[in-house]
């Protein structure tokens, strides 16, 4: 497979990959709250090729493509009632950060009373 077949083929496989349902997760329903991850999608890719001859006059070729991305959780969506509200997640690194936060959420959310 030469260059350009590499790459097409790195970018159909992307394609598929890259939609809403990437940047948007399934909506969770905790009781009456529905919560939507928002999440990050950073990517990147390259590639090159070339030909030429080695010391002793022999043709070679070559050529190499490469991809690298990332997905991390960056809010919430919070849906009560009426009201819409986002929750970032910043400094926040796991699913387990996340579940933490549920309760602080919930008593945040208008017409809660603080639990404290």
């Amino acid at each position: 497979m030469d260059l350009n077949q590499n790459i097409s083929a790195l970018f159909e496989q992307l394609e598929k990959f890259f939609k809403t349902e990437t940047v948007f997760g399934e909506a969770i329903q905790v009781g009456t709250i529905t919560l939507i991850p928002v999440i990050s999608v950073a990517f990147g890719a390259g590639g090159g090729g070339g030909s030429g001859k080695d010391p002793k006059g022999m043709d070679g070729t070559g050529g190499g493509s490469g991809a690298g991305g990332r997905i991390s959780p960056s809010a919430l969506i919070v849906i009560k009632d009426d009201e819409v509200s986002v929750m970032p997640l910043t400094n926040r690194g796991s699913i387990d950060k996340i579940i933490e936060m549920i309760p602080e959420m919930m008593n945040k959310m208008p017409g809660q009373k603080n639990q404290e």
